[in-house]
């Protein structure tokens, strides 16, 4: 008789290392290993039918559903025309369309589109540029950056060195340059701009840029600041001669209400965009790997020079690959047939309404949203409170995965009225499930 056939799951744990894990946990099953066979909307499928509501969307990539048609259709037709080449010396449609009309959306402020395939890239590629620009101006003496307490841009060693979560970056350090970690705004705004001030009248002619997660430090736990905090500190920026990042990766396509979360900062004649914007995660609606910088034009003309030494020197193998910018551009099409912004406000209270049971549990502290990212602290008295939680979300069918004691919804622009109803009680649900 021969042996069954071992399970998806014991195959992965024998052969695939999964990012971002303690992989003891999936072994002894303190932390449940899923194997997905499909998914299609709001919904991910087990091999034996079982069946999750995606509340998170997929590492906060997923905006309309899984398999949507249209951004799959795109990818089909793209696929049977022009499947990859590289863009040293090369172009193509969907490269430049898509740059055109990420161009736009800053009423063409921001373009020059470079591309990798995900967030930390991008996160590196922005710092690169900002560093190598001052060195082509002439201050090659402004090479070091600034980022905010609790902060996270990932996990490459660029990107590390302006992220401030110790359980990132404290195994790496040897590898990693710091950068200057000030106050966050989620702490306090006033306090946080009165520091980055006096911060840069000391030491603005070494700074190259700050960067900052606009409106929500996600990976931070959820911390939220206001607008109009960003504003104050593009004029700082200004003041200083420093550029200003903004990280969109998690934050921009729709996620704090409009397309890009910086746009809630601007002046009242839509001055002060930032001189770099990352935009990665929900570009492709959750379907392929893509990422890019957007950069003011005075930052693209300091490359231009006959030396070589003098230009971006910077690639990806699949740089500005046409299967991805064409999901992108499908994705960018959703926005506009289906209004998605304003449906997402109106949708937004009904879900904050929904929530409200959750957002005043005994448990829950300091409930918080900023456009379609919701979340809370738990008062677990316990310290593996995600694990607990996230296993009983499982039960009741819901993909939920707390960072820490912080609870969190970033769901798919999509749910119905049933599934907002599941994703609400199946959370409460949940909550009084792990605590008890």
């Amino acid at each position: 008789m021969s042996a069954p056939e071992p399970s998806l799951v014991s195959r992965s744990l024998s052969a695939v290392w999964h990012p971002c894990t303690q992989m003891q946990w999936h072994a002894d099953q303190s932390l449940p290993l899923l194997a997905i066979a499909r998914a299609q909307g709001a919904w991910l499928y087990a091999p034996d039918g079982r069946r999750y509501l995606d509340g998170i969307s997929s590492w906060w990539t997923n905006l309309f559903g899984h398999s949507h048609p249209a951004i799959v259709q795109a990818v089909r037709d793209q696929l049977d025309t022009l499947d990859h080449v590289m863009l040293a010396g090369f172009t193509h449609e969907p490269v430049v369309a898509l740059s055109e009309r990420l161009s736009a959306l800053t009423g063409g402020r921001l373009g020059h589109a470079f591309y990798a395939s995900d967030g930390a890239s991008a996160t590196e590629i922005a710092l690169k540029m900002s560093l190598h620009y001052w060195r082509n101006t002439g201050r090659p003496d402004k090479n070091e950056f600034i980022c905010f307490a609790g902060s996270y841009h990932g996990e490459t060693v660029g990107a590390l060195a302006v992220t401030d979560v110790a359980l990132f970056r404290d195994a790496y350090a040897p590898m990693v340059r710091g950068a200057h970690v000030l106050p966050s705004p989620a702490a306090g705004e006033a306090a946080a701009l009165s520091a980055l001030d006096a911060f840069l009248v000391r030491h603005h002619d070494r700074i190259a840029a700050l960067i900052v997660e606009p409106r929500v430090q996600c990976a931070g736990g959820m911390a939220m600041h206001g607008a109009v905090w960003l504003r104050d500190a593009r004029r700082l920026c200004d003041r200083y001669a420093v550029h200003l990042i903004a990280d969109e990766i998690a934050v921009g396509c729709g996620r704090t209400g409009t397309f890009f979360a910086c746009e809630q900062s601007l002046d009242a004649d839509g001055g002060g965009w930032p001189d770099f914007i990352c935009l990665s995660k929900g570009i492709t609606g959750g379907t392929l790997p893509l990422s890019l910088v957007l950069s003011a034009p005075a930052v693209f003309d300091a490359f231009l020079d006959d030396t070589m030494a003098r230009g971006f020197l910077h690639s990806h193998s699949y740089t500005g690959n046409p299967l991805a910018c064409r999901a992108a551009l499908a994705t960018l099409e959703l926005f506009d047939k289906l209004d998605i912004l304003q449906r997402n406000r109106v949708w937004a209270q009904d879900f904050t309404d929904a929530l409200a049971p959750l957002a005043t549990h005994p448990a829950a502290r300091n409930f918080r949203q900023a456009g379609m990212i919701w979340a809370l602290d738990i008062d677990a008295g316990y310290d593996d409170f995600s694990r607990r939680f996230y296993r009983e979300a499982l039960a009741r069918e819901l993909l939920l995965r707390p960072i820490g004691n912080t609870l969190y919804f970033m769901p798919p622009y999509v749910l119905d009225d049933a599934q907002t109803a599941l994703l609400a009680r199946g959370a409460l649900q949940a909550l009084d499930a792990a605590l008890a």
